[in-house]
């Protein structure tokens, strides 16, 4: 059996103690998410973090770091997911903007309305990059190289 693992981007977004969540439809219900996709062809990490935000949200960002690099296996499905987690700060929101199918809409919730509803993660993950990014896990864009 040959092994590929799935190339994925989060976003963390921070404003006064609460985060951009997504709330999508996933495996038939709805669940809480980073913003969050993958890495399209010809695409770099950063772009693609900037993009899914943007596309799942409806916010720009500005990226500010990199939380970290998750390598993840999925129950549901046994898919291996490595996932690069960036750190944001919101700059302004176009509502007006068309979201991703399937996604309900953005959510700012604080950690503690996050981890009081673990049944409602994409993933376990999700809470995983917030503590990440509260203990101060942040590492220079730099780190990220293309070509």
């Amino acid at each position: 059996m040959r092994f590929i693992p799935h190339v994925t981007v989060a976003t963390v977004v921070e404003d006064q103690g609460r985060f951009l969540l997504v709330e999508e439809i996933a495996g038939g219900r709805a669940v809480f998410n980073q913003p969050a996709g993958h890495l399209e062809a010809d695409e770099s990490l950063i772009e693609a973090a900037l993009r899914e935000t943007l596309e799942e949200t409806g916010w720009h960002v500005e990226l500010t770091g990199v939380t970290g690099i998750y390598l993840y296996t999925a129950p549901s499905n046994g898919i291996t997911y490595q996932r690069v987690c960036f750190a944001a700060k919101p700059l302004r929101h176009d509502p007006e903007l068309e979201l991703d199918d399937g996604i309900i809409g953005p959510r700012w919730m604080s950690r503690d309305e996050l981890a009081a509803d673990p049944q409602r993660w994409r993933s376990e993950l999700v809470l995983r990059c917030v503590d990440d990014y509260l203990a101060g896990e942040c590492f220079p864009l730099a780190l990220i190289r293309q070509g």
